[in-house]
């Protein structure tokens, strides 16, 4: 954790809603002009997209488990370096995944694939992060210790199901039962890997439908936000002064469940996350420049 270099973590599965908080974020570093670097989780896989193919294919004949949720299928080491670099220097070392023909082709690369290794810019206020790791703790590896603001973002898991085999299924042309087949092979790694980071979370927000979503595997859509709340947990309170009445009063139709945890309509879950999100981004900016007003005051 650093005053001087702080490092955001957004936590959670692809389709969980991940990009929702990066938007709300990305909102409020314009807003207040501020210069983040950003990574995406994606980029510290440690396959490409052709790799992973056949590393998969090697490991099922092996009668083992290959995924994007677990340490094999990815570089834990690399991630905790630059997040430890970054506190300690605002540095670390940076590379971008390209999903699609239009984020390789500046680069001349295959889709899939990714970029050379480079050092991050300089003079940027914070380091953000969006990916699946951001909260792990694994063996030696602590990636969530050099978090100052660790956001987690989970549905309710047969939600999150659903999310992924109408995803893949409608979007990417995968057949019901290979999506259901990865499901269940990558359960291992989610159990282990993925939903602890959920209890490291300063703040999570959990979506939960009010529809039937018992058996997720015959689900014919997927609910629609107004179809569902937002459960949102913040693991203590007091260390981002979190004032519950004032988010009651600006967040209609919200209640308390717990004494740290808030519920919102579904469809409000981004301006919750603007309005619970910019006055702590607005704290860490202040202590940050505090310090730096305070060191240069010191060597003058």
């Amino acid at each position: 954790m650093s005053t001087r270099h702080p490092v955001i973590a957004v936590t959670g599965s692809s389709g969980a809603g991940t990009s929702t908080v990066k938007t709300a974020l990305e909102h409020i570093f314009l807003r207040e002009s501020l210069r983040s670097c950003v990574v995406e989780g994606d980029s510290f896989h440690r396959y490409d997209r052709y790799q992973m193919r056949e590393e998969v294919a090697k490991a099922q004949a092996a009668g083992s488990n290959l995924s994007h949720f677990g340490p094999d299928g990815n570089h834990f080491d690399k991630l905790e370096t630059l997040f430890r670099n970054y506190s300690e220097n605002g540095s670390g070392k940076i590379r971008y995944y390209l999903h699609n023909e239009e984020e390789a082709a500046p680069y001349k690369q295959k889709p899939g694939t990714f970029t050379p290794w480079e050092d991050t810019n300089e003079n940027t206020d914070m380091l953000f992060y969006e990916g699946l790791h951001g909260g792990v703790v694994n063996g030696k590896i602590n990636i969530a210790q050099h978090v100052d603001l660790l956001v987690g973002v989970v549905p309710i898991v047969n939600l999150e199901w659903i999310q992924k085999i109408h995803r893949d299924t409608e979007s990417r042309g995968y057949e019901p039962q290979a999506v259901t087949e990865t499901i269940l092979r990558r359960m291992y790694d989610y159990v282990h890997y993925i939903a602890p980071q959920f209890s490291r979370t300063d703040i999570n927000f959990q979506r939960v439908p009010t529809v039937d979503t018992s058996n997720p595997f015959i689900a014919r859509d997927i609910p629609t936000p107004d179809e569902s709340f937002v459960v949102i947990r913040f693991r203590d309170p007091t260390k981002f002064g979190i004032d519950f009445p004032y988010l009651l009063a600006m967040l209609h139709d919200s209640f308390i469940s717990r004494r740290n945890t808030i519920v919102v309509p579904g469809g409000k879950m981004g301006l919750a996350m603007e309005i619970i999100l910019s006055p702590i981004v607005d704290s860490m900016m202040e202590n940050k420049r505090g310090l730096e007003r305070s060191a240069r005051r010191t060597d003058y």
